[in-house]
């Protein structure tokens, strides 16, 4: 997919102008990851984030037994960023690692403050977008601690069915908050619904 054709499509429910999208889209930087290499490990900051064209990304952390633990999925036309590290310029705690070979399109930190600070319309997207993300962390986190693994994993399938098909289930597992083997429980009982 072409660079203008892709971030047309990504920029496409925002109030940019096309005078605008001349100016911004030229600034992302294509970039591919192979299966399995990392576009951030913890302890360092964030200069970058990414809209992801192909592939499957995750983020994870590890608990304190070591154990990684998926924090959120990423596919086609999503935004990747550790948001704390790349606005407060502080070490993250996560890592983003590329679950499958990925083409990804990147924006460094110097440059997005320049679009930033220069177009209102950039700017007011980039707030909707962090005020969205701070929505689906939040009912993640209720949905944690309020709903029951089975009712997660039916989300999970309604909302982001393609991260069923496409991603791991020991992955999948860790980003419900259960165990493969409670994972396996859940969908056989699905399936015989």
């Amino acid at each position: 997919m072409s660079e203008t054709h892709f971030l047309t499509k990504v920029f496409s429910n925002s109030d940019l102008t096309k005078d605008e999208l001349d100016v911004i889209i030229p600034k992302f930087h294509q970039i591919s990851y192979k299966k399995n290499s990392y576009l951030l490990s913890q302890g360092e900051i964030a200069n970058y984030y990414w809209f992801v064209e192909s592939g499957f990304i995750r983020s994870f952390v590890l608990d304190t037994e070591g154990d990684d633990i998926t924090t959120n999925f990423y596919s086609t036309g999503d935004i990747v960023i550790d948001w704390a590290s790349f606005f407060l310029r502080k070490p993250t705690r996560e890592h983003i690692q590329a679950l499958t070979d990925c083409v990804c399109w990147r924006l460094d930190f110097d440059t997005f403050q320049q679009l930033f600070h220069s177009i209102k319309n950039f700017r007011e997207q980039g707030r909707t977008t962090l005020v969205g993300s701070y929505f689906g962390l939040k009912r993640y986190s209720i949905s944690m601690i309020a709903d029951q693994a089975k009712d997660r994993y039916l989300r999970l399938i309604e909302e982001k069915p393609h991260i069923i098909q496409n991603v791991s289930l020991k992955h999948i597992a860790t980003y419900l908050g259960i165990t493969d083997t409670s994972l396996s429980r859940i969908r056989k009982e699905i399936a015989s619904e």
